[in-house]
C-alpha cells in the first residue's frame, strides 16, 4: 500500500526534486502539486520534472491538496509555509516542513498546527547533516569551556536567508551541548573594533557565491588544537530523499512536532 504525497511549491528547484524522489521511491505515490499564482498552473507534473505525462496538472489550491493527500512536503518561503501550516491544522494531514528563515510568528503557526497534525520540521533533511547535529552537540558537551565554537557555512549566490537554517541548527546543537540558550551566546556578525572574543560565544560566518549547494562546519578551537566537523552537500537530492523518508515515517504518528532526529532514531 503506497502513501500519497503532495508537494507544495512543486515547480521550484526543491519541489521538482521532491516529485522525482516520490516517483522513484517504493511505497509512495504522488498526490499532486501546487504553485502560487503566476506559476505554471495547469502544466503536467510529469512533464514538469522531465518524465512522461502523469495526467496530473499543477494546481493552485493547497488546502485541497492537504485534504486529498496523506502527507504534504513543503520547501517554499515563510509566508507560504505559514498558510500551509493552517491547511495542515485544518486537515490533520501529515506535514513535512523544510522551509527556513521563518519568523517567530511563522514558527508559531507551524507549532499551532502540530496540535492537530503530525509534523516533521528540520533545517536540513540530509541524513549526514542530522548526524552532524548530533555529533556537534556531543562534542560541545565533551570539550571544556576553553574551546571556542564557530559555525561556518557557504551557499549559492541566490540563497535569500543568512545564516542558513542548517548553520543555526548547528549553533542550537552546540548551545544545547553546553546547556545554554543560543540567543544568549550567538554572534552573527563581526566588524570594526569589536574587542576580544567573549568566553562562551558561538560565532557564525556566512559565505555566498557560485552554485554551492551547502557546506557547513562546526569548528572547536583552543590554544593548542582545533577540531572541525564538516558536511558538504553534493546534490539537493539528499534533502528530497530525507523529506520523503520523513513523510513515510509520519504515517500513523500522533499529532506533534517532530524533528529528523526522531525520524532517524538519534535521540
Amino acid at each position: 500500500m503506497s502513501v500519497s504525497i503532495g508537494v507544495v511549491g512543486c515547480a521550484g528547484r526543491m519541489g521538482r526534486m521532491v516529485i522525482q524522489e516520490v516517483l522513484a521511491t517504493d511505497g509512495c505515490s504522488l498526490a499532486g502539486g501546487t504553485e502560487a499564482p503566476g506559476g505554471p498552473i495547469g502544466k503536467d507534473l510529469g512533464t514538469l520534472v522531465g518524465a512522461e505525462s502523469l495526467g496530473m496538472a499543477i494546481g493552485d489550491d493547497p488546502a485541497a491538496l492537504f485534504a486529498s493527500a496523506e502527507a504534504v512536503i513543503d520547501f517554499t518561503i515563510p509566508a507560504a509555509t505559514c498558510s500551509h501550516a493552517r491547511a495542515a491544522q485544518d486537515s490533520g494531514t501529515a506535514y513535512v516542513v523544510g522551509t527556513t528563515g521563518l519568523s517567530d510568528d511563522d514558527q508559531a503557526a507551524v507549532t499551532a498546527a502540530s496540535q492537530s497534525a503530525p509534523i516533521v520540521q528540520a533545517p536540513n533533511f540530509s541524513v549526514g547533516v542530522n548526524l552532524l547535529f548530533a555529533l556537534t552537540k556531543r562534542v560541545a558537551a565533551t570539550l571544556g569551556p576553553d574551546y571556542d565554537i564557530e559555525i561556518l557555512e557557504m551557499h549559492h549566490r541566490a540563497k535569500i536567508d543568512a545564516p542558513s537554517g542548517t548553520a543555526l541548527g548547528l549553533g542550537e546543537a552546540a548551545a544545547a551541548g553546553r546547556n545554554v540558550p543560543l540567543g544568549s551566546v550567538a554572534r552573527y556578525a563581526r566588524e570594526g573594533q569589536i574587542g576580544a572574543r567573549p568566553p562562551g560565544e558561538i560565532g557564525f560566518a556566512t559565505l555566498r557565491g557560485g552554485g554551492v549547494i551547502g557546506d557547513h562546519t562546526a569548528l572547536f578551537a583552543n590554544e593548542v588544537e582545533r577540531l572541525e566537523l564538516t558536511h558538504k552537500a553534493g546534490s539537493r537530492g539528499i534533502f528530497a530523499g530525507g523529506a520523503v523518508r520523513a513523510a513515510l515515517w509520519l504515517q500513523g504518528k500522533p499529532a506533534g512536532l517532530y524533528g529528523m532526529a526522531d525520524v532517524l532514531g538519534l535521540d
